[in-house]
């Protein structure tokens, strides 16, 4: 449902069957105070600025006069009932009709005068642009020690480091966009993770990203944020890693497989001495541990990666689908089935051994350092079986 107004034929002339250049969305939950100020400061900076645009709220089931006054004050206003700030954006967006978009939060602390350094930049070619407002100018009060200090900066880095993204302020409210950007980032979020997803997937689509500073002033909302500091920041920490497997899987497991891999071989022929300790079994027994959990982070990394591509979550990686060509699902059931039949081996080997002894007692330090090496290659082994099947499984999904 959404309410629409004559206010777009007096910003730049744009009537309601041609299409503006520019839509600005404004996510309004319970924003009386602010949301009149906003759609004036916006109104009057397209007109300046002789931009032909629109102004759309996106109303999230506010329980004050908000909806009013925006109607009043001639946006179009579009009610969006699913909850959350993703959400909102998401029904404003579909309302919108503009080849760029401006989306800003609608409490007031944002300055709607430098729209037109965004829309400068989108017509430059740039996919996404957003605000900086770490470069343009944070007010007294604006934003709490924490989040200035700690949490954004914190999240921002570890986002350019997990996804090599051209942005140092992720959380800015205030950015702009192309619709065939948004449209081809199918962004699926309803949360805050929305502002991350934007900027992660413009990264991993390599679309043309550029910031231009932006201040943040003191919000003039009645009553408490929208934003909960630490489950919101726990909550795009969690995006973050699960939008990247390399990180949160792939890199802990390879390193956990190659200290195990060492421990083990460094033992498995006896005892060694250190300084005035003498590493021997127990050592071992920990890095097979490490093995067995590396070689399962790795596979979930796989496994994340496809399930990804094939939801559209993550786009295509070339390096993936070299990789599937060269090991398909016959050559993972020959490696695993080696590994397999290798631990069989060893563990036939053992047996052996006992029955030599009369299958009596054993010396515990050649027959552990035996079954340390069944346990890794046969579960290793099945592992790769399983996994393999599994894969193919999604790579049919896939096609």
């Amino acid at each position: 449902m959404s309410s629409t107004s004559p206010l777009t034929s007096e910003l730049g002339g744009a009537g309601p069957l041609e299409t503006p250049e520019l839509s600005v969305v404004l996510p309004c939950l319970d924003e009386a105070a602010t949301i009149g100020v906003c759609i004036e400061q916006v109104r009057k900076t397209l007109l300046a600025n002789n931009i032909s645009g629109e102004i759309i709220v996106a109303d999230n089931g506010s329980s004050d006069n908000s909806r009013e006054i925006a109607e009043a004050l001639g946006a179009t206003v579009v009610a969006v009932e699913s909850r959350g700030y993703g959400s909102a954006l998401m029904g404003g967006i579909a309302a919108a009709r503009g080849k760029y978009i401006v989306m800003g939060d609608a409490d007031g602390s944002y300055d709607f005068s430098h729209t037109p350094l965004f829309v400068d930049k989108l017509r430059s070619g740039y996919a996404l642009v957003m605000g900086n407002r770490f470069q343009g100018g944070i007010r007294p009060g604006a934003m709490p020690p924490l989040h200035r200090y700690l949490g954004n900066p914190m999240l921002t880095a570890i986002g350019r480091l997990f996804f090599r993204a051209n942005c140092h302020d992720f959380y800015c409210g205030l950015r702009g966009f192309t619709r065939t950007a948004y449209e081809n980032m199918s962004l699926r979020t309803t949360g805050m993770e929305f502002a991350s997803e934007m900027v992660v997937k413009a990264a991993l689509f390599n679309m043309p990203v550029c910031e231009v500073p932006t201040t943040l002033s003191p919000d003039g909302r009645v009553g408490r944020s929208h934003l909960r500091t630490w489950h919101d920041g726990f909550r795009g920490l969690r995006f973050l890693l699960l939008y990247s497997p390399r990180w949160l899987f792939l890199y802990p497991g390879l390193s956990l497989i190659i200290v195990g891999i060492a421990t083990a071989t460094w033992l498995l022929p006896g005892p060694r001495r250190v300084g005035h300790s003498v590493l021997d079994i127990h050592t071992l027994l920990y890095g097979v541990v490490a093995i067995l959990a590396g070689s399962q982070a790795v596979i979930f990394a796989f496994f994340t990666k496809v399930f990804g591509i094939t939801e559209g979550l993550l786009p295509e990686d070339p390096r993936l689908t070299r990789a599937f060509r060269v090991f398909n699902l016959e050559k993972g059931l020959l490696a695993g089935g080696a590994l397999l039949t290798a631990g069989v081996c060893i563990a036939v080997y053992s047996f052996y051994l006992w029955n030599r002894a009369g299958f009596g007692p054993m010396n515990p330090v050649v027959l552990v350092r035996l079954v340390a090496a069944v346990i890794v290659s046969v579960t290793v082994g099945v592992e790769i079986i399983l996994s393999s099947f599994f894969l193919s499984i999604l790579g049919i999904a896939r096609k």
